[in-house]
Parts: C-alpha cells; structure tokens; sequence
C-alpha cells in the first residue's frame, strides 16, 4: 500500500522523533487506516542509532497482562528479559525498562492499545511522564474505545501530559483513492463509496480486482483465501485462530511460502502475524464451528508441546476446545498472575471464566475482591453472595465472616446502606468469635467507615480505635491507616479536632506504598476541608490527590476526589467548570451509585442557580440515591438543593417539606451542616427550632446580622450565598445589591425573586437586567442554545445531544427549534453552515 495523504503526519512524527520532550504519541484511526504503515514508514526514516522494539495488545482473548511488554522485552534482551522470566512484581518492571530504554535513544511501539489490559493502560501512563530521549508510539482504534472504560479515561489524561503529542488519521479523499486505483480499471467514485476511503479496504477491492463481487473487505479476504491450496487455508485458519501473533512452530509444517507469497500473512520475526487485523478477523469468522473447535484443541496441544506459560492465551483455547480441566487449571493461573500485576480487568475475567466450569467459594472470594475494585457492584453482590453461600455450607465460618464483609462492600456501592450495615454487623459477630486476625481487624475497620458515615460517631470513633490496637499487633499497615482515617473522619463531623489522625493515615499509606489507602486519605483530606469552607486549604490536596491518583491508577477515589471538585465548584460561583465536570462524571464515567451523588449534587446546584429546565430527573435520582446511601452529608445536600428549586419557583410550601426532610437527619452532623439546613427551615419559615451550635455565617444570618453573613460567604469564595443572605434584608441598598448579584452570577430565578421582593416593597425604579449573555450573543441565543448549537456543529443527534447535556430529548427538540429560527436556518446542517461562518463554532 503506497503511503498517500499521510505525508504531514509523517513529518510531525519525525519531528517528535527528534524532540527529546516528546515522550508519548498516540496515533489513532479507525481499522485499516494506515497506523502501522505510518509507524514502519517513520522506522525506515530513523537511522541505526535508534533502536526500535514492539509490543502488540491482543484482542482474540483476555490477554496476558502486560503482554506488550513481555514482547518490548523479548526484543530488548538484557534485564528486563530476565526479570520478566523470573516473574518479577510490575514495579521492578517498569522501571527496569525505563532505564534499560533510556540508556540509549529507542523508539517502543504498544499497537492496537484499545485491547490494552489493566496493566498495560497502567505501564503506557508509566512511561509517558518519564521517557527522556527515548519516544513510546501507541496506536489504537478510536472508534472501538468503550467511552465508559479506563482507556478512555486515561487517554484523556494522558493527552494533557505536556510530553505527549496526538495524530489522528482520516481515510483517505476519492483523490487519493483514484491514485491507488491507478490501470486497475476500478472506477475511483465507486471504490471510494465502497471503502469509505479506508486505505486497507481499497488495497483488498484493488486484489480483488471487482467492485462488485467483493461487497466488503471480508469478502475481498477471502476470495485472496480461496486461490490458496487446502494446506495453505488451514494453515491460515490455523494462525486466525491462535492470535495476532503466531509463533512458526504452530504451523512449520505447512506450506508458509504459498501464504506470505498471499500477502495475508507476513513474517515479523521471531513471529507471523495478519498485515491487517481486519483479515484475521474475516479468516476466523469464516471457519464452521466444528473446525475451530478442533483447531483450538490442537493450538492448546502444541503450546504445551511448545512449553507456553502464557496462562491466559491457553486458557481462552481450552475453553473453546471444552477442555475444562486445563480451562480450570490456565483460568486461576492467568488470573493469579494478573492479580498480581494489578490488571484487575483481567483478573476479574480468568476468575470468572474459572468459575465457568466449577463452583469455588475461594474462587469467588477472589472474584469479588476484584469486582471491588473495578466500580462493578452489582457483579460483586453476587459473587460475594455466592462465597458467603458457599462457605456457610461448607461450615466454615471464619471464611463466612470474610465474604461477608465483602458483601457489605458491594452493598454500600449500591448505596443500600441499611442493608451493608447488617451484613458489616454480622461478620464482625462471627469473626470476634475467633483469636485476633486479620480479618476481625478488617471488620472492625470497615463497620468503624459504616457507622462514621451514617453519623454514629462514638461507635466509630471507639471501633476504629480497636482496628488500630488490631492493626499494630498484627503488622497491618493498610488497616492502620484505614482505621486513622475513618477517626479523622467522624471527629471532623463532630466538630472535633482531626488533622493529625488524617495527616497520620496519609503518612502511614505514603510509607508503605498502599495506593487504595492513600488514595482515601487524599480524598478525605480534601473532602473534610471543603465540607468546612476552607476552599483555599483544600487547593492543593486537591492538586495532590488528583495527581496521585491518576498517576497510581487509583480510579475510585479519583473519581470520588472529582466529584466533591464538582461540589466544590459550585459552591464558589464557578459554575461553567462545575457543570462540566458533573456532566462528564455522569456521562462518561463508568461509576457506582455511590459516586454518582456527589456530581450528581454539584449539577443539578449549577441547573438549579441558573434556572435550566427540564431537572427535575436528575433531582430525583440525586435525591434518591443519596436516601439509599443513608450519608446525612449527601440527604441533606440533596433536600436542600431540592427545597432551592422550589423556593425559587415560589412553592414554599414544598421548600419547607424539603428543608425539613434535611432536618430529620442533620441532628448529628457538623456545625456546617446544621447551618444551612438551620437557614432554610427559617428561608422556608419552618415552625421547627433549629439545632446549635451553627457555623459562623449560618449563626450571622439566624442572627439577622445579613451584611456580616454577606461578608463571611465573600470571604470564603462563596458569593451566590452571600447575594442570598443580602435578599434577606429589610434594607432596600442590601436587596437592589442582591439583584446586581444574581445578574452577574446568571443567577435568574434569584434575581427575579429578588426583584419581586423590591416590587412587593413598593420600590420604584427596579432594575430590569435582561440576561446579558442572551443580549450580547450575535444571533440572540441563550447560553443552553448556544451549547446545543455547539453540539449540531459537531454531527451530534438530538439523542445524543440530550445524553451529553444530561436533558430530555423533548427539551432538545425544542432547543434546536429555537436555534434554527434565530438563526433562520432550514435545516441543522444550515444552521452549522451558518454558524461558522458568524465565527460563532469552530
């Protein structure tokens, strides 16, 4: 294949070849693009004093955890080959093949990273944030990413690196089709209509020589298969069926000649490999049922033969092949061997292909430890019922007790808190029936959090304390710093001192490399200073934290430290940062229930100030799921952002039904959540007494002190409260300030309530303020028209649209209605047409 419109794309990446900053570049494209052509065109443009190695993801079956670099290290030689035959933890192996590449300039290649393990995602942002002089090329498929899973996410992380760079290859224009074409005889409109410009489909139509036998590149495959001998299609099926890469000694007994000489097949030592993913895929769907499954008995005979200790790879044939013993036996062997490369992807998946065959309560416990991890909480429910079930027959109790605290676990994720409560209870009876262990430490530790969290302070206080007498005996560092952190926890919520049991359970998690606990110390960290107001504090925890965990891949608490950033945004008056965010933690991110509140409260505070539409089904789900964690912290934000929306409205009788639904739990929170549910019991003119002691600001405005209340938000950052502690004034100078207020925030359900309130004074002269942004916008758009517009402009359909902007698509019809008439626009397209030309999109 000739290597036509690529011509910039190879010139940026020589030039980041030559850029010792540049450490990672992501080349991305659909199948059959041209992204490995365009890697080896670069490869052939370095001279010898580069060295190159190859690593390739493997999508046929759950991979071998960090695959790519077992192959980087084949190619490599010296240390990092031994410490991968020796097995070695992967911390000794990132680091080995850091400094073994950055001795010398190297170029490494990971392809097709949209199959990337766990382990891999992890070693590719390893690497990006510390290559010098040595370049990582990494290609995949954007089109096939799972917008919810971790390469997504990481991708997204990755490419704000400052050493990482991005090029993105788009099929190929009718001209450049036309050139491939060439004498072929092949009109050039037909064959671009027919691939869509994808350079592989046009290379295999042009073999084909018809446009109209061949309806796809499948078909285009397999006519080159059927011109092969019988010898040689089998040894084809063979190579399909054994992966992207193929060791020769599967098929050295076959006619190998004939095949390359096909160009389907190509040797790339010390293995052969398809040209093209797209033909190994046409070739393996092409074999009946009955074949495969032979061909997989054989392909697992052979590597035997051949002395593999790629579990994984002969786990996936055994299974196929319905040979469930070596199923069983490759599955716990692959998946062990994730577990400790920390793919719990994969471990999570060889745990549940074992359990295929046979029924293992330890295998489930395993299972569900995994499933933990992962955010999949409705997976481990049932896995970790099933151990629980399954050890209770088996009559051990001990091992009972341990599943079930997982099965709390999986419970609070669900945000069926009353339910892990009982399951924590339990297992906590069971296991102080037995001497000290480990595990009875673990469940004082973990119904210590249950009980901090539902403001059962005492209790947690006084169970955490045991954990850590427990944890100290034992040696259990994890524990320890857990146990420190929940204490930390419940004395911040009972308006006691907390900072050295927080900054004693970061230290602990620090010092001995426990990158789940440290990952909850800086989310607590951050998350107990933004609950008090001390927003400046808390900067750079946040800063820290975020760092910490994305660089450790410690995606729950990321995703939770991101969610209280949502929260946090909101409550400053940074509300275009705050709805972004919140939308694509709900949107984007595969999360629990449990980490859906917090976003989901950010949000809807932000809809709710600017007065959105159609909101009330995120209400009600934040609503609902903060009932079902039983957390006061989040039943109370979410009434009181509910009793808002409805104060602002003018309903305040259901305001005050909300506000007192906030006060049934607030009794024993902190100072600060007392305070505000305290100021809207009298917002609301509740008949209920408020519980001291409050906040300061709260305590100013019950006090009737609104300018002191006023100035107490302004100094915290929080100037939307303050406006609202001003509207309470009886002085006209406090309320017509209030209204300046709300009109510059965009706050208009306020600023409109406000204005009545001058009106109903008899205050003449009420200042109008139309919406500045909707005045100053070029065609009169509001800002939610103009953020559909943006969307029309990038191909998105209402559906989607209605997906991304977390509305009904009956809210989006309507939107773009308003946007094609104040644009005079016949149609969508139109309407983008004419919006780029205004300069009002890209």
């Amino acid at each position: 294949m000739r290597l036509l419109e690529r011509e910039h794309a190879l010139a940026s990446l020589v030039e980041y070849a030559r850029d010792g900053d540049v450490g990672l570049v992501l080349v991305a494209g659909e199948a059959g693009i041209g992204k490995t052509s365009l890697v080896e065109a670069l490869r052939e443009r370095t001279g010898d004093e580069t060295r190159w190695a190859w690593g390739m993801c493997d999508g046929l079956f759950t991979p071998r955890p960090l695959g790519p670099l077992f192959d980087l290290a084949a190619e490599l030689g010296g240390e990092i080959d031994q410490l991968c035959r020796r097995r070695a933890p992967r911390e000794e192996l990132f680091d080995a093949l850091l400094q073994q590449t950055n001795q010398r300039p190297h170029v490494l290649v990971v392809e097709d990273l949209h199959w990337a393990d766990e382990a891999t995602v992890d070693l590719v942002r390893f690497l990006a944030r510390r290559l010098r002089g040595t370049m990582l090329i990494a290609t995949y498929r954007d089109d096939e990413l799972d917008p919810h899973g971790p390469l997504r996410i990481a991708l997204g992380r990755l490419a704000a690196l400052r050493g990482t760079r991005r090029i993105n290859l788009a099929p190929l224009s009718p001209k450049a089709v036309g050139v491939l074409a060439g004498d072929s005889g092949l009109p050039a409109a037909e064959l671009h209509r027919l691939t869509g410009g994808n350079p592989f489909f046009v290379t295999e139509v042009i073999r084909a020589g018809s446009t109209a036998v061949p309806a796809s590149a499948r078909d285009a495959v397999l006519a080159r298969v059927a011109e092969l001998s019988a010898e040689g299609r089998a040894l084809l099926e063979t190579a399909a069926l054994a992966g992207s890469r193929v060791d020769p000694r599967l098929v050295e007994a076959a006619p190998l000649d004939e095949v390359i000489k096909s160009g389907l097949l190509v040797e790339d030592p010390p293995w052969l490999r398809f040209r093209h993913e797209l033909a190994r895929l046409a070739v393996e769907q092409a074999v009946p049922a009955h074949r495969a499954t032979r061909a997989h008995a054989a392909i697992l005979a052979a590597l035997h033969e051949l002395g593999s200790d790629d579990d994984a790879q002969m786990a996936f044939h055994a299974e196929v092949a319905g040979d469930a013993e070596a199923t069983l036996h490759h599955a716990v062997r692959a998946a062990d061997r994730a577990a400790e490369l920390g793919a719990h992807r994969e471990a999570a998946a060889q745990y549940e292909r074992a359990l295929r065959i046979t029924e293992s309560a330890e295998l489930y416990d395993r299972l569900s430890a995994h499933l933990s991890l992962l955010d999949r909480g409705a997976d481990q429910l049932v896995a970790a019922t099933k151990a629980r079930d399954l050890w209770r027959a088996e009559g051990n109790e001990r091992q009972e007790g341990v599943a079930l605290l997982r099965l709390s676990i999986a419970l609070v994720a669900l945000c069926r808190r009353r339910e892990a409560m009982v399951a924590a209870e339990q297992a906590l009876a069971i296991l102080e029936r037995h001497d000290k262990t480990p595990e009875l430490a673990r469940a004082y530790a973990h119904l210590a959090a249950q009980c901090m969290l539902t403001d059962r302070h005492a209790e947690a206080i006084d169970l955490s304390l045991r954990a850590q007498e427990a944890a100290a005996e034992l040696g259990l560092p994890a524990i320890l710093s857990d146990a420190l952190n929940t204490q930390a926890c419940a004395l911040s919520m009972s308006d006691q001192e907390w900072w050295a049991e927080m900054t004693a359970a970061l230290r602990v998690a620090r010092e001995h490399d426990l990158d789940e606990q440290a990952g909850r110390a800086y989310t607590n960290f951050y998350g107990i200073l933004t609950c008090e107001r001390r927003y400046e504090e808390a900067e750079p925890h946040y800063e820290t934290g975020i760092a910490f965990c994305d660089e450790h891949d410690v995606s729950t608490f990321g995703t939770c430290m991101r969610g209280e950033r949502t929260v946090s945004l909101a409550r400053t008056d940074r509300w275009d940062e705050a709805a972004r965010l919140g939308r694509r933690l709900i949107t984007e991110v595969e999360a629990s229930p449990i980490n859906r509140i917090s976003p989901l409260l950010g949000l809807t505070t932000v809809l709710v100030r600017r007065g959105d539409d159609d909101i009330a089904p995120l209400l009600d789900e934040a609503a609902a799921t903060a009932d079902g964690s039983a957390e006061p912290q989040w039943i109370v934000y979410a009434r009181l952002t509910r009793a808002e929306w409805r104060w602002l409205a003018g309903d305040r009788d259901e305001a005050r039904r909300e506000a007192e639904l906030a006060d049934d739990v607030a009794g024993a929170g902190n100072r600060w959540l007392r305070g505000a549910v305290a100021v809207w019991l009298v917002r609301t003119q509740s008949e209920r007494s408020w519980k001291s002691p409050v906040a300061e600001p709260f305590q100013l405005f019950l006090d009737g002190d609104f300018a002191g209340s006023a100035e107490r938000w302004d100094a915290i950052g929080s100037g939307y409260e303050a406006a609202l502690s001003l509207m309470a004034s009886p002085q006209e100078e406090h309320l017509r300030e209030a209204v300046r207020r709300f009109d510059e925030l965009g706050a208009v359900p306020a600023a409109r309530r406000a204005r009545q309130l001058l009106r109903s004074r008899g205050v003449r002269s009420v200042p109008v303020g139309p919406r500045a942004a909707t005045r100053a916008h070029p065609a009169g758009l509001t800002r939610r028209e103009h953020e559909v517009l943006d969307l029309i402009g990038a191909g998105r359909t209402n559906a989607e649209i209605a997906a991304h902007l977390v509305l009904s698509v009956k809210t989006v019809d309507h939107h773009v209605s308003a946007v094609l008439g104040k644009l005079g626009a016949p149609t969508r397209a139109a309407a983008a047409d004419k919006a780029r030309s205004l300069g009002l999109i890209g």
